[in-house]
């Protein structure tokens, strides 16, 4: 049988013999034997883990890691699904802070304050486990990419149209008017209709039955949320922002 010393199986595998040293102390990878000399020796199976504990450590596996996929009986693979789902969270944290600086250098160069605010985020990042548990992980993403797809000037303008949308529904709730009143309907239908301009809603989906759980939803959320509840004035103008929306579901949809 084929046996290295320490020194030439770290030569061959680019590695080095106090590495080899190291994972023998925590118990990673053993010699196949140690002679009477005190030489340690490496057979194939050896050389074959080390092949394997190298791999993994290229792709950014701890130590730790690595003993517990190659303890499991599947050969690893629940520890590179793991290893796998973190770097693909880790890549997305990047990008999107890569899509803050660009958009940051664009809006500088624009003159703009960026602020922060909606332009500096994802569509609804603030609302992510929200929108995943209530619609998933695609109906988020789908928003998100739609939304970083736009320009800063369409980002604003996105902007100043949903608060145009808020303001006309704070002035009716002022005004006094019913939830079931024709002014506040049509508000409601407008809010639809914005809705349905999003990716990944069920409203641009064209699903009318999601539609309406989503509207009715959304209109609770609206009074549950404080984030909401402060944008249409408090928990009354958001009371009655949802029992417009409330009205329209069940009427109009």
């Amino acid at each position: 049988m084929t046996e290295w010393l320490i020194h030439e199986l770290a030569t061959r595998a680019g590695t080095t013999s106090r590495a080899l040293r190291h994972y023998d102390r925590i118990g990673l990878l053993s010699p196949s034997r140690v002679g009477e000399n005190g030489y340690r020796y490496y057979g194939p199976d050896a050389a074959s883990r080390l092949d394997r504990i190298l791999r993994l450590r290229r792709l950014g596996m701890g130590l730790p890691e690595i003993a517990e996929a190659l303890a499991g009986e599947d050969g690893g693979q629940d520890g590179l699904r793991a290893h796998v789902a973190a770097l693909e969270a880790e890549r997305d944290r990047v990008e999107r802070r890569l899509r803050e600086a660009r958009l940051t250098l664009e809006a500088t160069r624009a003159g703009a304050d960026p602020g922060a605010n909606v332009l500096l985020e994802g569509f609804n990042d603030r609302y992510r486990d929200d929108v995943v548990e209530r619609w998933g992980e695609e109906a988020f993403r789908a928003s998100n990419e739609w939304w970083h797809a736009k320009t800063l000037k369409e980002q604003v303008a996105w902007k100043e149209e949903a608060e145009d949308l808020v303001a006309a529904w704070v002035g009716a709730w002022r005004s006094g008017v019913s939830p079931s009143s024709g002014a506040a309907q049509e508000l409601a239908a407008r809010h639809v209709r914005w809705l349905a301009g999003i990716p990944g809603t069920p409203q641009a989906e064209g699903d009318r039955e999601r539609s309406v759980e989503m509207v009715r939803c959304l209109g609770d959320s609206y009074v549950e949320d404080p984030r909401f509840a402060l944008m249409y004035q408090g928990p009354e103008g958001a009371a009655f922002v949802r029992d417009a929306l409330h009205v329209h579901a069940r009427t109009r949809m």
